[in-house]
């Protein structure tokens, strides 16, 4: 199969149009439909279906599309490897990341990293750990900085970053001054969480499993998909949570939110990254990995007064 047929099929898929996809390859439109006709006559299968103005894979077309984003990675990782050879680094570096990480660690380290490799574009899909970790077994991201671990033969897991877990509540709270809040007494407390699958929500869950608790003998109120949803429900009054206090700092500066200390609860915990077993980094890939490590580092090193 040709590979500038399998691009174009691809950015027919991603894209949803034909228009869209030779404006992007910068090629005609009638161009790129023979690309799509000339693969389906070759293979013998229909791989698209034209539903009005969008285009839709068939079975085998999303089957094949599986397969040919992988063929169009390789010869890119072909390509970045031949480049490196000659000292440079180029291309596309796909990274997952779970909220606190990628929100509050990558933006940071990923400016300090162009500048020392400008040629390389850094793209940041942030989602749940779980999610992420499926998606860096599959091939689909080069690695991934997640906030929860779990047994996955496939994959390869190094504890980077630290954060902790706090408490927190409205300014107004009761608890609020308190020295130390006993985690039997934040159960009696209604409990804003985040969606099932995140980093923060399965760290929580080991703290109460650390204490004899379960997750359900919280009196949960509220679910919400992002931190900041968390925080502006709190905020709300809707009840109490645990996040991260990376996530937290401003709110803390400000007064609009109160960390509280939980008695005899370590909050602390490792942001890891995650690669897949078995497979050798892309160049770029390899370097960005040495570049987080020697920044996580530098962050815990300790500062000198």
């Amino acid at each position: 199969m040709d590979i500038r047929k399998i691009d174009a099929f691809c950015k027919v898929i991603e894209l949803r149009s034909f228009t869209k996809a030779a404006q992007a390859m910068q090629l005609s439109q009638p161009t790129v439909s023979d690309h799509i006709r000339n693969l389906e006559e070759e293979l013998g299968q229909k791989l698209v279906d034209r539903l009005g103005r969008d285009v839709e894979p068939t079975p085998v077309g999303r089957l094949l599309y599986g397969y040919a984003a992988k063929m169009l990675r390789l010869q890119q990782e072909a390509m970045q490897a031949i480049v490196q050879y000659g000292g440079q680094f180029v291309g596309n570096l796909l990274i997952g990341a779970s909220t606190i990480p990628g929100t509050f660690i990558l933006p940071k380290v990923i400016g300090s990293f162009r500048q020392r490799y400008p040629e390389v574009k850094m793209i940041t899909h942030i989602s749940g750990s779980r999610r992420i970790a499926e998606k860096v077994l599959d091939g689909e991201y080069d690695l991934g900085l997640v906030g929860a671990m779990w047994k996955e033969r496939g994959l390869k897991w190094q504890t980077l970053f630290q954060d902790e877990l706090v408490l927190i509540a409205p300014p107004g709270s009761a608890l609020v001054g308190r020295q130390s809040v006993p985690l039997g007494e934040v159960l009696a407390q209604p409990f804003v969480f985040r969606e099932q699958g995140s980093g923060t929500r399965k760290s929580i869950a080991h703290i109460l499993e650390g204490q004899g608790y379960k997750e359900s003998d919280l009196r949960e109120v509220a679910q919400f998909g992002s931190n900041e949803a968390v925080k502006e429900a709190v905020k709300a009054g809707v009840g109490v949570s645990m996040l991260s206090r990376r996530s937290i700092v401003d709110e803390l500066r400000r007064g609009t939110l109160a960390a509280l200390p939980l008695a005899d609860v370590s909050g602390e915990r490792p942001f890891y990254l995650v690669i897949r077993k078995n497979r050798v980094l892309q160049p770029a890939a390899a370097a960005f990995v040495e570049f987080l490590q020697a920044e996580a580092e530098r962050e815990s090193a300790p500062q000198s007064t």
